[in-house]
This record gives structure tokens, sequence and C-alpha cells, in this order.
């Protein structure tokens, strides 16, 4: 007994030196930029495509003044509540479930100022690609749908 105690104390430090004690995977934070102009025209997202896993953090920051974010309704994941941050303030979202993720600037919705963030596996995302939208989000969306795999 004494020399199988030993031997699991030893197996213990070697795996803790090389750093492969079982712990759970550090979640990512993505930040999103706010914008008036960006490298995609005026008022937008940067970037406007995330991919993303399960517990990943979105940071979308009012580099510019005059923007929020909010999430489109028939865009989001089952359980999913509805969000809508406050102006010029910085807003955190937490993404726990798995699906596609639609979010838009209030103000600057028409103006394509609209971003998509795909979560592991996307089970919304026919009902997603479903929900129409107006002026220039229209394409802004189509555009963001092809880069989902």
């Amino acid at each position: 007994m004494k020399n199988g105690f030993k031997k699991a104390i030893a197996i213990f430090g070697l795996v803790a030196a090389t750093g492969m004690v079982l712990s759970p995977a550090m979640a990512e934070e993505f930040e999103v930029k706010m914008l008036n102009k960006g490298e995609k025209g005026t008022m937008v997202f940067e970037p406007d495509f995330i991919a993303a896993q399960p517990g990943d953090t979105i940071k979308f920051v009012p580099t510019d003044k005059g923007h929020n974010v909010e999430s489109i309704e028939g865009m989001l994941p089952a359980g999913v509540e509805e969000f809508k941050s406050k102006f010029n303030v910085e807003y955190v979202l937490t993404v726990e479930e798995e699906g596609v993720y639609g979010v838009k600037c209030t103000p600057h919705y028409t103006m394509g100022m609209v971003a998509l963030i795909a979560v592991g596996e996307l089970g919304n995302l026919e009902e997603a690609q479903a929900v129409k939208h107006k002026g220039k989000s229209k394409k802004v969306f189509a555009d963001l749908f092809e880069q989902v795999q």
C-alpha cells in the first residue's frame, strides 16, 4: 500500500507539473467595436461575425457615441431572453446556449449596423435566416449567413 500511495503521488506530481490537470476550458472573450465608420463602411459592428462556443463572452464597446446593442426578435436560440443595452455603455453578452444570435444597433439597424454570432450547433439557423430585415440590414445579413459553416 505504501508503494502504491507513493506511486500515485508521483503520477499526480508529474501530471500537475506538465499542466495536464483537469480543469474547465477557459472561455474566450471577443471584443466588438461599435463604430460610425469601419472597414466595411459606415455604422458598423467590427467584427460583425463571431464564431463562439458556449460560455464565451462578447463585449460590445461603444467606440463611437450614439450606439447600443439589441437582440433581434426571432434570431436567438431557444431559452435566451431578449436584451437591449443602453446607449454609449459597454455591454457584455455571455452566450450560454448554442445557436445563432442576431443583434442590431437600434437607431442604425436599417443602415446595416447588425452582427451575427454563431455558437456551437446552430439549431435555430433556418428560423434566424427566415427573419425579414429592413434597409441595408437585409444585404448585410445575407453576407453574414454565408460565413456560417
